[in-house]
């Protein structure tokens, strides 16, 4: 669930995340007793559960305890690592596609535990009403997010299109919390906005990396072209949260025609796995810019990262938001993931 990310191998922008435990509590141990501590500390989570579906004052639902277990167990990793019951998991794939419905924000928990908007998505609900990159969010339909992860919070935030949703939130140089009250819509993500600047230079926008983003940057690229051959390209990863991490390295494929695009590494150091360009893809023919801000993050740092790293591009901007981890989606029994 969580590894480790670099454009290039040492590259400067790498990040290690998620490493195992140093504490050395295991090492030296023969296998056969670290094997039987952990059959005793799943014994003794049967024995819990047995206990309280047989004396607790109310009858429990197993199912909902085991969920509630496994929650718990994925929040002591890290901010990222998280259980998706069926409805969250469904809305997962929805998110993934494009379309969903909300405010149109993208949030994540900091190092100190805070839930935080990385950025309101351009023409959504939030973005009208002003909300910040940076914002901290205290309370969602007046109740507190102390301990909430991400997705419980992205599951308070969703609902009925039309419906209301309440949040409060604290901002730097705020005075005093900020109150929002917006309606949810359908949340229909356009990955790619481009336009020719002066006729001759290729601006494209890139909000979100979701499924076919790069074949929409191929496409673009291409509408743009049959009015005129492009001398330059601008790509604006600015307030861009990430996404699929394959169409981060296809779009960078777009542009590259050698070389590995990002590495990903877990607790194995062994098993290394490098995605490597494909020749014959990218445009070579053009110079290329990329704008990045502190709302830049994950795959969109994956991408500048990518095109820094092999001279492909000039990177301008801000310190970008440092995002280091991929996550993966497993999915498990029940539509859960």
């Amino acid at each position: 669930l969580y590894g480790f990310v670099s454009a290039l191998s040492g590259s400067p922008t790498a990040v290690a995340a998620g490493e195992a435990p140093k504490d050395g509590k295991d090492e030296g141990k023969p296998s056969a007793i670290v094997s039987n501590a952990k059959y005793d500390d799943i014994a003794l989570f049967g024995r819990v559960i047995n206990f309280i579906e047989k004396q607790y004052v109310d009858k429990v639902n197993t199912r909902e305890l085991v969920y509630g277990a496994i929650k718990g167990m994925l929040e002591t990793l890290d901010p990222h690592s998280n259980f998706m019951p069926p409805d969250v998991y469904s809305q997962l794939k929805s998110d993934t596609a494009g379309k969903f419905g909300g405010l149109g924000i993208e949030v994540w928990v900091n190092k100190d535990g805070v839930l935080t908007i990385v950025t309101p998505m351009e023409g959504t609900p939030a973005w009208k009403a002003g909300v910040k990159p940076g914002d901290r969010i205290m309370r969602i339909n007046g109740e507190s997010t102390k301990g909430m992860s991400i997705v419980e919070a992205t599951t308070r935030i969703r609902g009925e299109i039309g419906s209301e949703v309440k949040f409060t939130v604290a901002r730097d140089g705020a005075p005093k919390p900020i109150d929002f009250k917006m309606k949810r819509v359908t949340i229909d993500v356009k990955s790619v906005k481009a336009e020719l600047l002066e006729e001759k230079f290729a601006y494209v926008k890139l909000n979100h990396f979701q499924e076919k983003t790069a074949q929409e940057v191929k496409a673009a690229l291409a509408k743009m072209e049959s009015k005129r051959k492009i001398s330059g390209m601008i790509l604006d990863l600015r307030n861009n949260p990430g996404g699929l991490l394959d169409e981060a390295v296809d779009t960078v494929n777009l542009f590259v025609d050698k070389g590995p695009i990002v590495s990903t590494i877990g607790r194995n150091k062994e098993e290394k796995d490098v995605k490597y360009a494909k020749s014959g893809i990218a445009r070579l023919d053009f110079p290329m810019v990329v704008l990045v801000n502190g709302s830049s993050a994950s795959a969109a740092e994956i991408v500048s990262g990518a095109l820094k790293d092999h001279k492909r591009a000039l990177v301008a901007g801000s310190r970008t938001f440092g995002k280091g981890s991929v996550q993966t989606v497993i999915p498990l029994a029940d539509d859960v993931g």
